[in-house]
């Protein structure tokens, strides 16, 4: 009679290590900074949530106002009455510089897209903590949902600038099509530099007592409200600082603009390479920023 033997089945052994618990049996850790390829697949999916909150911060910014979405137009359009007053007329910086008016609130609406963007873009992480901390999603939503919402912004103010160019007498041409590429890659710039500040003002929220400080003195070199071409062009400032001013990348963006739509402003008031320059700023910015956004993921919303 044979005796058949039965091998027990094998049992792990018990073990204290967490780590090893946590990969016996599959489990991963919450919140954990996934693959840079999975983490764009996360936030594709997601586009629907990105473009209704911004949507939906947007149509709440004036909600309390009696006027309520006119302000989208006219507080931009206020500010370059402003500038208008103190640097087109008290300062004289309108001499030499034909058709000022488009010129100036050109200049400011663009530059309020870039300024706009990067202050909401410092505060998206620590001022929705409580969205941060009870949500999972990837944390690079909410800075480039603010970016989204000051685009639509742009573009109630782009309309009014349409009805101000032909008040002055700028006919419609071909080249106001340039506007779409041009805010295609400012709009990529200014994403990527509001998520270099989110994750800033993640780690240190006083950051965003700071940038009002920055953010001015940044419109003041950019060229907002005077022309830098005109200006510079007879001083004596030093050939590497001319280049610098021009090449700033809110001055890129706004001389492309006023490039595109105002035939008064020609070629040769634009740095040299100037497509290439507003590509690359777009990208730097784009790319690097999201990658420096990505690397902090698991530790935003932690105390």
């Amino acid at each position: 009679m044979s005796q058949v033997l039965h091998t027990p089945p094998t049992s792990v052994p018990p073990t204290d290590d967490p780590a090893a618990l946590a990969a016996q049996y599959g489990l991963t850790v919450s919140g954990a900074r996934p693959t840079l390829p999975e983490y764009v697949r996360q936030l594709w999916a997601r586009r629907h949530f990105i473009t209704a909150f911004a949507t939906a911060k947007l149509t709440a910014q004036y909600s309390q106002a009696k006027l309520g979405q006119v302000w989208q137009v006219a507080n931009p359009l206020l500010n370059a009455a402003v500038y208008y007053f103190i640097f087109g007329v008290l300062l004289g910086t309108k001499h030499g510089v034909p058709d000022f008016v488009p010129f100036l609130v050109t200049g400011v609406f663009i530059w309020t897209f870039t300024q706009s963007s990067i202050m909401a873009g410092t505060r998206a992480i620590s001022g929705s903590l409580g969205l941060v901390r009870a949500l999972h999603f990837p944390r690079a939503a909410l800075p480039v949902s603010y970016a989204i919402q000051q685009l639509q912004q742009l573009l109630f103010s782009m309309a009014a600038l349409v009805v101000i160019l032909l008040c002055f007498g700028i006919p419609v041409s071909a080249s106001w099509l340039l506007v779409v590429p041009i805010l295609t890659l400012q709009f990529v710039f200014n994403a990527g530099v509001a998520m270099i500040m989110a994750r800033m003002g993640a780690k240190t929220p006083d950051i965003a007592q700071l940038m009002p400080f920055v953010l001015r003195t940044w419109m003041y070199v950019s060229g907002v409200m005077w022309s830098i071409a005109s200006t510079l062009k007879h001083s004596h400032m030093p050939h590497w600082a001319m280049v610098a001013l021009e090449s700033n990348p809110a001055a890129v963006y706004i001389d492309l603009t006023r490039y595109a739509l105002i035939d008064s402003f020609h070629a040769h008031q634009l740095p040299h390479h100037v497509w290439a320059l507003a590509t690359g700023w777009a990208l730097l910015a784009g790319v690097g920023g999201f990658i420096y956004f990505w690397k902090a993921e698991e530790t935003y919303g932690r105390g």
